[in-house]
């Protein structure tokens, strides 16, 4: 039997995760001063791009996995 073998996915090499993480910050407070009362956004548009700019980092946590059959070891990112 061939066991699966775990790859992590590294969400920061993707184009979408690198624009967000790169111009979020400009494009939220841009939003804010351009609309009328600064609420551009609904609050849980602006906190799902945050969470989608810190999915699967590891520098913003992780959980370290072990097989106990094969001893394979990983850090798995928080999603």
């Amino acid at each position: 039997m061939q066991s699966a073998s775990y790859r992590r996915r590294e969400p920061e090499r993707t184009i979408l995760h690198q624009v967000v993480r790169d111009h979020l910050d400009e494009f939220l407070d841009r939003a804010d001063t351009r609309s009328e009362g600064g609420r551009a956004l609904p609050r849980y548009v602006k906190l799902a791009l945050v969470r989608l700019r810190d999915c699967g980092v590891l520098e913003k946590g992780f959980a370290r996995v072990r097989c106990p059959a094969c001893g394979f070891d990983s850090a798995v990112g928080f999603s």
